[in-house]
């Protein structure tokens, strides 16, 4: 910690601001733990997990960045700010946000892989803001590894995406995050990170800031400390501030917002945040004091009226409606059962994650919530449920657009990348067109495998992913990114099965389950609760379907002639968050707890069900 006290009264020229970008699973978080580890952060025999800036239990198992992180290292008497951004389009607004506190970008590219969908997103956004990158082909040790190649196809996209000759002059180095090492050429020595760091700190510039300007901060992320609440986290612009100074929140369009004292000042060390004096012109720093400021909101002396420029943020694609849980079943896991506390955690989200928004819905209980994507919302309702919330969850919604010119309806359509075995390509190419896909490019990509470029309205891969991994065995690789609004493509067709109902409550057995199984696909076990109104599985046919999962055999005095035949079942298909968000129809809900994922019917009495379907 002396070392980081120090380098506080440095000048702004001791220090590097930095973001890591790429697509997801290329390595970055990985690198980031090889550079605390060679920079001395962290003492030879000190345990540190794997992936430790993937703080969030759910960063972990599923092996992606959710949420951008700041950290810090001292390396050749450089402060190092380190911004790991996530790598999934549907948390866009954690990558803009992050960016803007920078300077350079490493942009990491898989050696096998090359530029994925994300890998455009991200990379655009950095080049938009005129941001210098450094290219860094990782996992380089990959057996298909292929680094000429990617480097082409890294310039390539540069080129199409409209760099700057200053960005085009990128420097490109080879390396293996997992094993700590990086190089120049690939004939180099392979044998720690010290040439990627000398050439961050040649080729990203020291911020450019005004230190005897007054204190000026733009609130990039919000975080909460359980000791000193609230936390807004932003580069210092310009001046400088020190501990109990008064400031205000000015926020553009409503001026000054709240006047306050920053009690606490914070700097980044590795994963922690430690107590400083003053917060120094360019660097990254965390403030506690305000109550009412937020993202976007400019923190600054009272001698400043105008606030910093903010970026605007892309619009949500996607909306659901959280609503209670009001199920026979209801209360037994959770004990956040009520709409107002449902209300004012969905508020507190929307503050923290300025890309979500949330609004009150014309039904009673229920609330709009509209994110970037299907996995944003997903982990939003996944972090809910693993807090004690029960909720239910209705089928994602796309959100169209009007043109002010024409009056024609726009609906959002994504990029689609898709890798898989050749002999897949076929019914593939007819799955997507039949979802209003337009092939845009196909070409081999490896031994036996092809590489499909699509563009499809986003409303056509709602509950398609499941239907994907089937139609290719597990071995495709779907990607997506946000494209833009394009005129309403037409009528898509939905599910082409039904449902098997329950139409009775009580728990499931397996005589009834046994019978049942030759209509269709079950999704419960024998001893499962049920209602009326739960969906136990999947109609063979088209139509839902009324049944009776609790129906047990008659019994009679007549003694069998024999023993009963064991009743043996096939194992019900488990169906994952996502996976049920994407199966329901508008007239269905999932119903979510801390212990259980259920399907449902949106009105669970049969006969009412029969009268809305006429509506």
């Amino acid at each position: 910690m002396y070392v980081f006290l120090e380098l506080e009264k440095m000048l702004s020229r001791k220090l590097r601001n930095f973001a890591i970008i790429a697509h997801v699973d290329h390595g970055k978080t990985t690198l980031v733990d090889a550079m605390f580890r060679q920079s001395g952060l962290f003492r030879d025999n000190q345990q540190l997990e794997t992936c430790a800036m993937d703080s969030n239990d759910l960063e972990r198992e599923r092996g992606i960045t959710i949420l951008a992180k700041c950290t810090s290292f001292i390396w050749q008497e450089v402060k190092l700010n380190i911004v790991d951004t996530p790598g999934h389009a549907d948390f866009g607004g954690e990558v803009e946000r992050s960016l803007s506190m920078v300077e350079g970008v490493l942009l990491l590219v898989d050696a096998s892989e090359g530029p994925m969908p994300q890998t455009k997103f991200v990379l655009a956004k950095a080049l938009a803001l005129g941001l210098k990158p450094i290219v860094v082909i990782n996992k380089i040790d990959k057996q298909d590894a292929r680094a000429n190649e990617v480097v082409d196809e890294v310039f390539d996209l540069f080129v199409a995406l409209g760099a700057t000759e200053n960005q085009l002059d990128f420097p490109i180095l080879y390396a293996s995050g997992r094993n700590g090492w990086a190089i120049k050429n690939l004939n180099d020595e392979r044998k720690d990170l010290t040439p990627l760091l000398e050439t961050v700190l040649n080729h990203i510039e020291s911020p450019a800031v005004d230190e005897n300007a007054p204190f000026q901060m733009l609130a990039t992320m919000l975080d909460y400390d359980q000791y000193l609440g609230r936390v807004l986290i932003g580069k210092v612009v310009s001046g400088n501030a020190l501990v109990n100074d008064s400031v205000h929140a000015i926020r553009d369009g409503k001026g000054v917002v709240e006047r306050a004292r920053l009690t606490k000042l914070l700097s980044f060390e590795g994963l922690k945040r430690i107590p400083i004096e003053r917060a120094h012109c360019g660097d990254i720093v965390a403030i506690a004091g305000l109550e009412e400021a937020t993202v976007a909101d400019t923190i600054a002396s009272t001698k400043i009226i105008v606030p910093l420029k903010a970026l605007p943020i892309d619009p949500p694609t996607l909306s659901m409606i959280f609503s209670i849980n009001d199920s026979p079943l209801a209360g037994q896991d959770g004990k956040k059962l009520t709409s107002r506390v449902i209300w004012d955690r969905l508020l507190k989200e929307a503050e923290v994650n300025i890309s979500i928004s949330v609004k009150k819905s014309d039904e009673q209980d229920s609330f709009e919530v509209a994110g970037r994507g299907e996995l944003q919302l997903g982990i939003l309702i996944e972090t809910m449920r693993r807090e004690g919330f029960e909720l239910s969850i209705s089928r994602p919604h796309v959100l169209y657009k009007t043109d002010e010119n024409t009056g024609q309806k726009l609906e959002p359509v994504e990029e689609l990348y898709i890798d898989l075995d050749d002999e897949f390509s076929g019914i593939i190419i007819e799955k997507i067109t039949l979802r209003k896909g337009t092939l845009l490019d196909m070409r081999p990509s490896g031994v036996g495998k092809t590489r499909l470029k699509f563009l499809i309205p986003t409303r056509g891969l709602i509950g398609y992913h499941s239907e994907f991994l089937t139609d290719t065995r597990g071995s495709g690789i779907m990607n997506r990114s946000f494209h833009g609004y394009e005129p309403y493509k037409g009528t898509i067709e939905g599910r082409s099965r039904g449902v098997l109902v329950s139409n009775v409550a009580g728990n499931a057995v397996p005589y009834a389950l046994f019978f049942l199984e030759e209509r269709g696909t079950l999704f419960i076990n024998p001893g499962d609760p049920v209602y009326e109104g739960i969906i136990i599985g999947e109609h063979n046919k088209g139509n839902e379907l009324d049944v009776n999962p609790t129906k047990t055999k008659q019994l009679t005095n007549m003694r069998a002639s024999g023993k009963d035949d064991n009743i043996k079942l096939s194992p019900p298909r488990s169906i994952s968050l996502e996976q049920a968000l994407s199966y329901i129809q508008d007239d269905e809900l999932v119903e979510v707890t801390p212990k259980s994922i259920r399907l449902r019917k949106k009105y669970l009495d049969q006969i009412t069900r029969k009268k809305m379907s006429r509506l």
